[in-house]
């Protein structure tokens, strides 16, 4: 087993395993290090006979915050864009295609990338009073990791255009009434092990036996043509003016 340095990664005799985002301190942000050790943690989980992977975050702040700006700043090239959104659009794939239920446990709030990541999973459970963004629009690019073209598959088409478009952050409640959010738990028994219990009570045969026709209803193999072509044409707007511009503005908070 491999120790990561910006990741947790647990199983447990239930069934499963939990991957967490670990960088507190950067709002569980995602680097380009970050980006291969999920990519190795995920391949990791496959190899195990487990009924369903969770991904979640370190802390109660935040479940990830993106990307993170000093690996995906605004300085890149649109071909150098390109190959750092890509290795975040293979771990997105990697957990649509995963062979078994994934769950993301969100123990914060997500924006942008964070909310792509979610969008991957096939289960969304949120803590109570905390909201989510597909914020991407408002910093002169689009989602770049291919989440935006899971969010079609996961909501009504009108309201994934909408939300990609007007960028806001909604709160998980209202996001359980597009069905975005699955379920939504108290802060008090977030981290409690019942939170998953409909997800251990069945079996591996079941699971899988379940997964496959889901990822047969929404045809996984296609969703990687159409994932790929959003990390090019967000690349495209890399170095744009309006990209560059938010991305300073950011950094000179």
């Amino acid at each position: 087993m491999i120790v990561f340095k910006t990741i947790q990664f647990d199983t447990f005799s239930e069934g499963y395993s939990i991957i967490a985002l670990n960088r507190p301190e950067k709002r569980n942000a995602v680097s380009s290090l970050m980006a291969e050790e999920l990519r190795e943690a995920i391949k990791q989980a496959r190899e195990l006979e487990i009924k369903f992977l969770v991904i979640t975050g370190s802390g109660d702040k935040m479940f990830c915050a993106g990307g993170d700006l000093q690996d995906l700043h605004g300085e890149l090239t649109q071909i150098d864009a390109f190959h750092e959104l890509y290795k975040m659009k293979e771990v997105l794939y990697d957990i649509v295609s995963f062979p078994v239920p994934t769950v993301c446990l969100l123990n914060g709030d997500a924006v942008g990338g964070g909310c792509e990541i979610a969008t991957a999973c096939d289960f969304r459970i949120a803590r109570e009073a905390t909201k989510f963004g597909f914020v991407q629009t408002k910093l002169g690019i689009t989602p770049g990791w291919g989440g935006g073209a899971l969010l079609y598959e996961k909501v009504h088409p009108s309201f994934a255009y909408t939300w990609l478009i007007e960028a806001e952050k909604y709160d998980a409640s209202f996001l359980m009434d597009k069905g975005w959010i699955h379920r939504m738990v108290s802060t008090e028994i977030f981290e409690d092990q019942g939170v998953l219990s409909p997800y251990i009570s069945k079996s591996l045969a079941q699971m899988e036996i379940l997964d496959r026709q889901y990822k047969q209803k929404v045809g996984v193999l296609g969703l990687s043509a159409l994932m790929d072509d959003e990390v090019r044409n967000c690349a495209k707007l890399w170095d744009s003016e309006e990209h560059v511009k938010a991305v300073s503005q950011f950094l000179n908070k």
